[in-house]
């Protein structure tokens, strides 16, 4: 990788206060040193400013935005995020989760790759407290539009996007927004290429936006019939599917 490549992080929070600190870390740690972390404060109404703040005054990669007022969901942080991006490569990763070191490394050179749009890892599942049990989510080694269609394999917080390739994005503002981007990323013809290792740990919290399972079905199914125009049988067909991979995962 050139040294110039940069990569802008995009961090949302809201009261992460709690885990803040070592998802900040998480990033600090990186072998690959070229980046910006770009956090988004949501109207925290706990210390998180403070300490974002104090993290800033000592490192001048890390920038600090807020929202108006609170969004309810990571979206509009993330779209503040991306706007105010200075790097050539976009990453995400929420505040209560976290990077393992060599991520960037690993990951970056799948993207000077022709074609490659993406690039994304397996993670790993730890509990609120961060406790790890080997509990990994390992996807498949490339996906297409097509093949994404399937269930989306692509977790946010592994996902890096070359906009050099992609053009500027936003996420749109419906349920499952990572999904709905990267299925428009991958329909302009991209891969998303996976570096098989696992480069991040996800933390399950009971009060996560995605833990009410039933609420993500019919953000999946909105995505097919709407987002993506498909008729009755065949968004009924995917999310069939895509049910399937769910329920994997979360018993994983």
């Amino acid at each position: 990788m050139k040294s110039e490549h940069l990569v802008s992080i995009i961090m949302p929070n809201y009261n992460g206060e709690a885990y803040l600190q070592n998802a900040i870390d998480s990033v600090i740690f990186q072998t690959y040193l070229n980046w910006e972390l770009l956090i988004i404060d949501d109207c925290s109404t706990d210390g998180s400013v403070a300490i974002i703040k104090s993290n800033c005054s000592k490192d001048l990669r890390l920038r600090f935005f807020k929202t108006d007022k609170p969004s309810g969901s990571p979206t509009v942080p993330r779209n503040i995020g991306i706007r105010n991006a200075k790097g050539r490569f976009v990453a995400f990763l929420d505040s209560d989760d976290l990077w393992f070191p060599n991520k960037l490394k690993l990951q970056l050179p799948l993207l000077l790759e022709n074609n490659v749009a993406i690039s994304f890892s397996n993670y790993e599942k730890m509990s609120e407290d961060g406790y790890k049990s080997n509990r990994v989510i390992i996807s498949s080694s490339m996906h297409s539009y097509r093949s994404l269609l399937y269930g989306n394999e692509l977790g946010c917080l592994t996902v890096i996007v070359d906009i050099l390739k992609t053009g500027i994005f936003q996420f749109p503002n419906i349920g499952h927004e990572d999904y709905a981007l990267w299925l428009s990323i991958l329909k302009q013809g991209f891969i998303a290429k996976n570096c098989n290792a696992v480069t991040a740990a996800y933390r399950i919290r009971s009060s996560s936006i995605s833990s009410n399972k039933l609420k993500a079905i019919k953000w999946v199914w909105t995505i097919y019939r709407k987002h993506e125009g498909f008729s009755y049988i065949r968004a009924s067909y995917y999310l069939l599917f895509a049910m399937f991979k769910s329920i994997v995962k979360y018993f994983k």
